[in-house]
């Protein structure tokens, strides 16, 4: 057999195999995957459901983190890469649309927040019955609210507490969690006998059990909660897109399922 004949025939079977690696298009990775979003820690649990529907419909992965909207706001302006922040104050994600660190035009209020006195099962005191006077009792010696300086619902907590008028009697009885979260975990861990926290969380399951009194809404200037797209995100569309999903009556219909009320109602309550 003549030698240089098999050398071609071999070259004439490899040489498909060797073009295919080079000619066939390759899958362009996928963008979009992934969007990462700065919430205000009431939203732990509704932001979870909200993240688990969005990503069965969508297959765009939602990775939230939580903490307290001032803390979030000073990260923002330091650069911190988030495509989205779910703030519980509104002026948080005004004040970046100002500087030029937000997308013009994606401002959007979400949610007005609750704030409630929440007792655990076992606490000696009767929130529900008692109210405010449950503050005053002896047997509660520490009172859970968030950090007023960076934390909106601590702000609303020190607000509803002066115009009930007590606040002079239980000011020193105070211990403030980093955000709205932790203020909860303290009461629940019995650190505190009694914490001013967001409604979202004290229905949540872990906290369904126990004591709870909800404050009215004239008590404190409104928790007008508001989201809005990051400047700096590396997928922006990504993060409209949930945005959107959180207007949608879904969406609207699982904040709602946390306590959240909406702008749109309470401005007609007010009328």
């Amino acid at each position: 057999m003549n030698p240089g004949r098999t050398i071609w025939r071999r070259w004439f079977c490899v040489l498909p195999l060797i073009l295919s690696v080079f000619l066939v298009p390759r899958e362009a990775p996928a963008q979009g995957k992934e969007i990462r979003i700065a919430a205000a820690a009431d939203l732990k649990f509704a932001m979870g459901e909200l993240a688990e529907q969005f990503e069965k419909q969508t297959g765009t992965k939602v990775n939230a983190t939580y903490g307290s909207s001032g803390n979030f706001f000073s990260q923002m302006q330091n650069g911190a890469p988030f495509d989205l922040f779910f703030s519980a104050d509104i002026d948080y994600p005004k004040r970046l649309e100002a500087a030029g660190l937000a997308e013009p035009g994606t401002l959007y209020e979400y949610a007005v927040g609750r704030i409630v006195i929440w007792t655990p099962p076992d606490a000696k005191v009767d929130v529900a019955k008692q109210a405010w006077k449950a503050l005053l009792d002896a047997s509660v010696k520490n009172i859970a609210i968030a950090n007023p300086e960076h934390a909106p619902y601590g702000r609303a907590a020190v607000a509803a507490l002066q115009k009930a008028g007590i606040y002079e009697s239980v000011k020193n009885k105070l211990v403030y969690g980093e955000n709205i979260s932790q203020t909860a975990q303290f009461v629940q861990s019995g650190n505190a006998q009694a914490g001013i926290v967001a409604l979202s969380l004290a229905v949540s399951p872990a906290m369904r059990g126990g004591k709870r009194w909800e404050i009215s809404a004239d008590m404190h200037p409104p928790l007008e909660q508001a989201a809005i797209v990051l400047k700096g995100g590396t997928n922006k569309e990504a993060a409209r897109t949930f945005l959107e999903f959180v207007r949608s009556l879904a969406g609207r219909a699982t904040l709602a399922k946390y306590g959240f009320e909406f702008p749109d109602k309470t401005k007609e309550a007010k009328k």
